[in-house]
């Protein structure tokens, strides 16, 4: 699970670089679709498709794409924590739309990671850019996205599920990419490195060791090892980029990891302790 998360952390610098290359749908579509073949052989695909699968599919390819056009605006660091309070708002989406309990550790986690975005956008330098808004859909989007792939995954296949959302996220954002995007590619070595890295290690295969791991620890467990991935992106985005946050966003970013590790403990406390 370390190894998925450090792969998923790494990525958000490696696709910022790729973007110098290449329009942020067609990079995206070229990278799922490769996902997709790389998966294909370990997946059972007959039989037909419901429509919650295909519905799960949409969501993630709509919160993909607003994560990668963010990504043009924003850096790594600020776009991997931003994504992260998905984490915190899966448990308020479950409580809406599932009447799933929710703790006050729940509540006062988002509170905190909601102040957490404050000082992370740097209110002293302009606040919030395009690209934290765009990313700020991406969390939302994938914090329901985490709900409903809860859900889904005790009814149907989960190696098939993650294949169909893959495949979905391809041909989605493909068509987006044909008829709304003016497609820029720049084949270089940086733009093919990015797309195999994200495509088959951060996509296919990242993937298949979350799916492994999570067989053999709780819920809880994965959730506060996901925590880590904006540490993860933030040093690579350090060492790559040089990109240094400041005290105010420094602090931001601990509060919404903070917000996170809260979220995550809360959510447990209320799914095992009677009475929250």
């Amino acid at each position: 699970m370390l190894a998925a998360t450090f792969t998923w952390g790494v990525s958000f610098v490696i696709v910022k670089r790729a973007l110098a290359d290449s329009s942020p749908l067609a990079f995206l579509s070229i990278r799922f679709a490769l996902a997709t073949l790389a998966l294909s052989p370990f997946v059972r695909l007959r039989g037909g498709w419901s429509g919650a699968e295909l519905r799960a599919g949409a969501l993630l390819a709509s919160g993909f794409a607003c994560q990668v056009v963010g990504l043009q605006y924003t850096t790594p660091a600020r776009s991997a924590f931003i994504v992260a309070l998905s984490s915190v708002l899966a448990p308020v989406f479950g409580l809406l739309l599932l009447r799933h309990r929710a703790g006050w550790m729940v509540v006062l986690a988002l509170a905190i990671a909601g102040a957490g975005i404050y000082f992370l956008t740097a209110p002293g330098a302009g606040g919030l850019n395009r690209g934290d808004l765009w990313t700020m859909i991406t969390a939302v989007v994938f914090g329901g996205h985490i709900v409903a792939v809860a859900e889904l995954s005790r009814r149907y296949d989960p190696l098939r599920l993650v294949w169909l959302q893959i495949a979905g996220t391809a041909v989605g954002v493909g068509l987006f990419a044909a008829f709304f995007e003016s497609i820029r590619l720049f084949w270089s070595p940086a733009l093919i490195g990015a797309i195999v890295f994200t495509g088959l290690m951060a996509t296919a295969i990242a993937l298949l060791w979350q799916m492994r791991a999570q067989a053999h620890m709780s819920s809880a467990r994965a959730s506060l090892i996901f925590c880590l991935e904006p540490v993860f992106a933030a040093m690579t985005s350090w060492f790559f980029w040089g990109e240094e946050l400041s005290r105010s966003q420094g602090l931001g970013a601990l509060l919404i990891l903070g917000g996170m590790v809260l979220a995550v403990i809360g959510e447990a406390r209320t799914d095992t302790v009677p009475g929250l």
